[in-house]
């Protein structure tokens, strides 16, 4: 629950290890990256980073929202790392303060917050969480980063990729009725303002796979000319396909001996018993229309992932441990049993590769926004929903209720996907 300071205070210590391990091996010139539309400036991303915990956990207050009266530790740092205000391509453009006065940022901030936490209540310790999380989930972008721009993988520790393949996907009948979806108001979790609240659902029978879709699963479809073939593709994917020449998914390479995919810096042979990885939800939907299959929507997996709509925060029925396929513990995502099987006999719900669903992104009734406003309202209905987490999203951070988002061409994302059944009753 992370409400205690001792471990609300660990938990930002590591989050601060792991955010500067992400970036601590690059050399000269690869701290000066391209400018595209799906990455920040690093030296951005660590400057907003320490803004964004010095905003919430220091200088803002219900009663000064806007932190003016507590200055930044940074001359500047308002002009500079403030998401709201400072638009994505001016990044490129900034100048910047040493590398060596932005890590001092970075522990000056963290101190602050440490001592700020030791003096709050425990009715004052959302915004630790908020900050922390939002650390948690930019460890992940820097990773994405890396991998997108074709630089090398963080030096971190990695246990061993598993040897056997995933063995055949299957159906796992639910029989689908009325749950309360969304955080509950009393649990003692954290919760995003997209999370609130729990309201009823009402799913029909449904019928899901009980794994993600595995590389040799969808390089059938590539060699079957799916890429080519618009009646597998909806207008949106066939205008997405047109304009970007895709006939695999993005960093699938082929050569003499078949296919293999590029992973940051390196070629590594495509192992068809791992999930694809890096497809958008155009692409995912094609292959369903080729399969005779469906994505699930958001309400369809957050009732599988809750065993039936039950109130567990996790698919495994206790908490033994985060799952081998969270915390970037692997060195990518692979088929790994959950820590205790899953009642209802799905795996891998929570890590792998995110999960993209049918459903948009849209606020649960009676959405308000939190003090971070700017989080979910901006992109309400134009973004899609990922539900589950992957390989290197934080235990701490992912649940069942949890809801990501990303716009439906995103394919720099970890992400896979998960099918049901066209007809459940056929099951």
């Amino acid at each position: 629950m992370l409400n205690g300071i001792d471990e609300l205070a660990a938990a930002l210590r590591e989050s601060r290890e792991y955010t500067l391990s992400m970036y601590g091996h690059l050399e000269g010139a690869q701290w000066q990256v391209p400018l595209l539309s799906i990455v920040n400036p690093p030296a951005w991303e660590l400057g907003h980073i320490a803004f964004f915990q010095e905003f919430f956990c220091r200088r803002w207050r219900p009663d000064d929202p806007t932190g003016s009266r507590v200055r930044s530790r940074l001359a500047g740092a308002d002009a500079l790392y403030d998401s709201r205000t400072v638009a994505h391509d001016a990044r490129w453009t900034l100048e910047y303060p040493s590398h060596a006065r932005l890590l001092a940022y970075l522990g000056e901030v963290l101190a602050d917050t440490l001592d700020e936490l030791a003096a709050s209540r425990e009715d004052d310790r959302q915004r630790f969480r908020l900050a922390l999380f939002h650390e948690d989930m930019h460890g992940e972008a820097l990773l994405m980063t890396l991998q997108t721009l074709g630089l090398p993988a963080p030096r971190r520790p990695h246990a061993s990729l598993p040897a056997t393949q995933a063995g055949p996907s299957r159906d796992v009948p639910f029989a689908g009725g009325e749950f309360l979806q969304g955080a509950a108001r009393d649990d003692g979790e954290h919760a995003f303002d997209n999370e609130k609240w729990a309201h009823p659902v009402r799913v029909a029978p449904f019928a899901m796979a009980s794994r993600p879709v595995s590389n040799g699963e969808f390089r059938d479809f590539v060699e079957d000319g799916g890429y080519r073939r618009d009646e597998f593709w909806a207008p949106d994917g066939r205008r997405w396909r047109g304009e970007t020449g895709a006939a695999q998914p993005r960093n699938w390479v082929r050569d003499a001996d078949g296919w293999a995919m590029r992973w940051f810096d390196g070629i590594v042979p495509l192992r068809d018993g791992e999930p694809v990885v890096q497809v958008c939800r155009h692409e995912a939907e094609a292959w369903c229309r080729w399969a005779g299959r469906r994505l699930p929507t958001e309400s369809e997996w957050e009732f599988a992932a809750r065993n039936g709509g039950r109130d567990d925060r996790l698919p495994w029925p206790s908490d033994p441990g985060a799952a081998a396929g969270l915390d970037y513990r692997l060195e990518r995502p692979a088929f790994v049993a959950d820590p205790v099987p899953s009642p209802s006999g799905l795996g891998m719900m929570i890590g792998g590769v995110w999960e993209w669903t049918a459903s948009p992104f849209a606020p649960y009734p009676g959405f308000e926004t939190d003090a971070y406003a700017e989080y979910s309202e901006p992109w309400f209905h134009s973004h899609a929903v990922l539900r589950g987490g992957c390989f290197a999203t934080r235990s701490r951070l992912v649940h069942s209720r949890w809801r990501n988002f990303y716009l439906p061409h995103r394919n720099d994302v970890f992400a896979g996907f998960r099918t049901c059944a066209l007809d459940a009753r056929s099951m």
